[in-house]
């Protein structure tokens, strides 16, 4: 059977003529574990037109399109053509899950929730002559699960071609986000045995790795036999996790002895009132400078997420994020604009109170305002987006920044990921254009090196612990 596999680009980077560099960091790993559910005979042509142009002459007789909001008119032109041409169309991913009467129209079966259960039923289902319409997920278990079809991935394409999976959903449930709504309907976190996990890292070639789970440290006792098992792997890593996670106990010393270098740390506001709003409950009451402060001791890089157009965000909330960040010396900063993803509470709520002001997907890129922000005009929303990623990567914040380490190796650390990661854009788009992305690995390497780690304060909660035993 021939089954094509496509990763439609989002918005801005369907261009030939710039690729920004962070639509060719990880291959689409989702498309390659389903593939792994496949025939050893049937012939894949996996594709991902964020690093290739999308050939559309072929005649497969399946084809699988993951859907994201920012790509869903791509998918579904995609999906019409190949319907037109005879063959089966699968949709799923998260646009579908929250939007499934609209992505049923462009295909033949869709798929809503993560597919390690339902593709392998439609599988069998389609070899029969019988596919369904629809697809659920109710069974949530990792379990089984073949090993991800790397040999479908164009690794030379990718600045970081490990990219790894080893959990699945979350354990909070903040109102806007997108990926809860994709996990409803059954257990919304769980995670690979550790073996299984291990047996996947020690098939991957070369030191770097990247975590893409949306929370890394959310199961601490399978985080804790997961980092064990990597020591002595040689590997440096990078993932997400929040601040709660990096102030409890000393999960985060065993993620740096493993070899994590940078965490990507869901922030978002310093607003109580935002966090309330939001059901970010993890972020309440925490004490974001003393995490800074331990990511540091540990060696660690943060990236910092941030969200700009929550219902307490005033004029000022633009400047106060940045200077916070370079106080702090944050290597980098991911800023958002607030986005009511449809299927989300927070989308749910705006509709009620008709607050939302378009239903152009493309425009629901974290980059534009789809709704009437509170105390901000909408146009003030933007432009204060871009105005405090313009000057948090201004090179004299980038410089100040770096001079907050303690030590020369630190200071030069900061310096070389902060402004290799947005100063220097041209080159990246060079190197995509020219093939030789792969080639900067060694690189990203060298820099996420350990250099040495200081003495790590104690948290609040060791504090409050360590009178009450004698050997601290």
């Amino acid at each position: 059977m021939k089954v094509k596999m496509i990763l439609p680009a989002l918005a801005e980077a369907e261009s030939p003529f710039w690729r920004p560099i962070k639509y060719s960091l990880f291959p689409p790993l989702g498309l390659a574990t389903l593939a792994a559910y496949l025939d050893p005979d049937d012939e894949v042509d996996l594709q991902d037109q964020h690093v290739e142009r999308l050939r559309l002459d072929d005649e497969p007789e399946l084809v699988v399109i993951q859907v994201y909001i920012t790509n869903a008119y791509r998918a579904y032109a995609i999906a019409d053509h190949y319907r037109a041409k005879g063959a089966h169309v699968c949709l799923g991913g998260l646009h579908v899950t929250s939007m499934p009467e609209e992505a049923a129209v462009h295909a033949d079966s869709i798929f809503l929730g993560p597919g390690e259960h339902t593709f392998p039923a439609f599988l069998q289902d389609f070899r029969l002559g019988r596919p369904k319409p629809r697809y659920e997920s109710a069974v949530r278990t990792l379990e089984g699960v073949p090993p991800v079809r790397r040999d479908l991935i164009k690794r030379d394409r990718y600045l970081v071609p490990n990219s790894i999976v080893v959990s699945r959903g979350c354990p909070h449930h903040c109102d806007f986000c997108y990926k809860d709504a994709f996990f409803s309907g059954g257990r919304g976190f769980y995670t690979q045995a550790v073996d299984s996990a291990l047996a996947e890292i020690d098939r991957l070639p070369g030191r770097h790795l990247y975590f893409l789970d949306d929370h890394l440290l959310g199961n601490a006792r399978f985080a804790a036999e997961l980092f064990e098992g990597m020591k002595g792997m040689d590997r440096v890593w990078q993932a997400a996790g929040t601040v709660d996670s990096v102030l409890r106990g000393d999960l985060l010393r065993k993620a740096a002895d493993a070899g994590l270098r940078s965490l990507f740390v869901g922030f978002e506001t310093f607003s109580p009132e935002n966090l309330r709003q939001s059901n970010k409950k993890q972020n309440l009451q925490r004490d974001y400078e003393a995490a800074v402060q331990r990511l540091h001791d540990h060696g660690v890089m943060i990236n910092g997420s941030f969200v700009f157009g929550l219902d307490d965000d005033g004029p000022d909330v633009f400047a106060r994020t940045v200077e916070w960040g370079v106080r702090n010396a944050i290597t980098t900063s991911t800023y958002h604009i607030l986005t009511p993803y449809p299927g989300t509470r927070l989308h749910s709520d705006m509709e009620a109170q008709g607050r939302l002001v378009t239903r152009d997907w493309d425009r629901y890129d974290t980059r534009h305002v789809v709704y009437r922000p509170a105390r901000l005009a909408p146009e003030q929303l933007e432009a204060g987006y871009w105005w405090a990623y313009r000057q948090f990567y201004s090179w004299p914040n980038i410089l100040r920044a770096s001079l907050r380490h303690d030590s020369a190796k630190h200071m030069l650390k900061h310096f070389a990921y902060t402004a290799g990661w947005k100063k220097f854009e041209p080159v990246w788009n060079f190197l995509i254009k020219t093939r030789h992305l792969n080639d900067m690995l060694p690189v990203l390497e060298a820099i996420l090196a350990r250099v040495g780690m200081r003495e790590p304060k104690p948290t609040a909660e060791e504090k409050v612990l360590r009178p009450l035993n004698p050997i601290a």
